[in-house]
């Protein structure tokens, strides 16, 4: 086969590393702005924190090339040192996979659900045969709390893992003593035994929580689907007695695990990206700058260019040092070119939502809220849907009415009776105070809801009714029936 030699012409779209850069830093909130500034001040040291004039100080490739002074030839090109099929931006990133990405496994300084019960188990005095069987199930508990897996298959763990062999009944008698840990409630196999546990603890003599425990006890399947009348029936007491009951069965916990998890956990902060004021009637935006400095290129890196420029035509060592200056010149620049363009796109994005959203920031009421999407605000401000999404996502708004996720002015339109189109977020709004304002003894059916819409000129039917019900969390009518 003999060899043959072609040209060819190809049309091919890269990215370039300021895109990448962008496109990354689009995503990145406020609260996380400064430890990704910090990150790249770590990693590049042409990069340095200052506000001094970006152009004045690092000018573009074609003044080295220009630049007399550093006496380098006018055909030296920096892609002499890479491969012409290989893209730019690969010399500067990882080539690494996702799933290859070195990732830091956070510690927690706090006490886990397991190990806080196992500290309880050591203050009790049990056999070494009951403290490994009350470890396994402690072992086996859930984030809520409960124990999922049957006593049959703890035998069996205890069998294969550490050759201990217990009976059901061993094991059932040492998920009691589990039982009895703190917090009240933990160790139930299912929400009944999880609410009669605690119950059981704070009964003592009161004939309310005798009642409500007799309710968990014989009438808890009428009691989940608010049969009211029939548990007054079988336990032959009245609405006052009923009602006296079912309060203290909700002020019990029904996830004792999560109790304390939530305890532990750190309390999120969240940190607006906007502010919108008003002054003389009209809307101020500013953008949330305090985590994004000021940055600059190094003066010491741009002399080291120089300098190197001189014998880039010299050693491989000279040739090796020139590349990897200029390297990480580009990529301070590079940076710097992506936070102002990213505060840029921000800004743009922003502006377009507050007002296309304007009776909504000067008023506070929902029901000013227009319909909008993505595609909307990208018309707007000329820019892909995508780049939309990204500045929408995780960013928050202040505003004189509370804080808000961008996500939330964004709604699908509906049309009324009169043509008029309105959003989403008026209707379920309408929903929210009409369920509030409820009889809660005969709570509005999905049909009485779409049927109180529609005498108010929103023809909508009884199923897009309970989708934006379940949307909201609220439960169906015969679930938010009251005493």
């Amino acid at each position: 086969m003999a060899l043959k030699q072609h040209l060819t012409q190809k049309l091919e779209q890269r990215l370039s590393p300021q895109q990448i850069q962008l496109m990354k830093l689009l995503q990145v909130p406020t609260m996380e702005l400064d430890q990704r500034i910090k990150q790249e001040l770590e990693e590049n040291p042409a990069l340095e924190e200052g506000n001094e004039n970006l152009d004045d100080e690092f000018g573009s490739e074609d003044d080295y090339d220009d630049n007399s002074d550093n006496e380098r030839d006018d055909d030296f090109d920096i892609s002499d040192y890479f491969d012409e099929d290989s893209a730019d931006y690969k010399t500067q990133v990882s080539n690494k996979g996702r799933d290859e990405e070195e990732k830091v496994i956070p510690l927690s300084g706090e006490q886990s659900f397991q190990e806080r019960l196992t500290e309880q188990l050591h203050l009790l005095d049990l056999t070494e045969q009951q403290f490994q069987i009350a470890d396994t199930i402690i072992g086996n508990l859930d984030e809520a709390g409960y124990l999922k897996r049957e006593v049959e298959a703890i035998v069996d763990d205890l069998a294969f893992s550490v050759n201990l062999i217990v009976t059901e009944k061993e094991v059932e008698d040492v998920l009691k003593i589990v039982q009895s840990l703190d917090p009240a409630g933990v160790g139930a196999r299912d929400l009944r035994e999880c609410l009669l546990l605690q119950i059981e603890r704070i009964q003592g003599g009161d004939i309310v929580k005798y009642t409500a425990k007799k309710i968990l006890e014989d009438s808890f399947e009428e009691f989940t689907k608010k049969h009211y009348d029939k548990i007054m029936k079988k336990l032959e007491i009245d609405d006052e007695d009923l009602k006296d009951a079912i309060n203290e069965i909700i002020k019990l916990n029904p996830k004792p695990g999560g109790s304390m998890k939530e305890a532990a956990r750190s309390i999120q902060q969240i940190i607006p990206d906007f502010m919108i004021t008003e002054i003389d009637g009209e809307l101020q935006l500013t953008l949330n700058g305090r985590n994004a400095p000021e940055l600059k290129v190094s003066r010491d890196y741009q002399d080291m260019l120089r300098k190197y420029a001189e014998g880039a035509k010299g050693t491989k060592d000279d040739k090796d040092a020139f590349s990897f200056v200029k390297q990480k010149l580009d990529g301070a620049k590079w940076f710097i070119d992506a936070i102002k363009q990213r505060q840029n796109t921000l800004l743009l994005t922003m502006t377009a939502i507050m007002e296309y959203q304007k009776e909504y920031f000067q008023t506070g009421d929902e029901t000013f809220l227009r319909p909008m999407i993505l595609k909307d605000i990208a018309e707007k401000v000329e820019l892909d849907i995508s780049t939309i999404s990204r500045v929408a996502n995780s960013k928050y708004v202040q505003t004189g009415y509370g804080i808000f996720p961008l996500k939330y002015f964004f709604s699908e339109s509906l049309s009324t009776e009169s043509g008029e189109e309105v959003s989403t977020r008026e209707v379920k709004k309408i929903l929210s105070e009409a369920i509030e304002n409820e009889e809660k003894r005969k709570p509005l059916t999905d049909d009485r809801l779409a049927q109180l819409l529609k005498e108010r000129g929103y023809n909508i039917a009884r199923r897009t009714v309970a989708k934006y019900r379940e949307q909201l969390n609220i439960p169906v009518a015969r679930l938010r029936k009251e005493l």
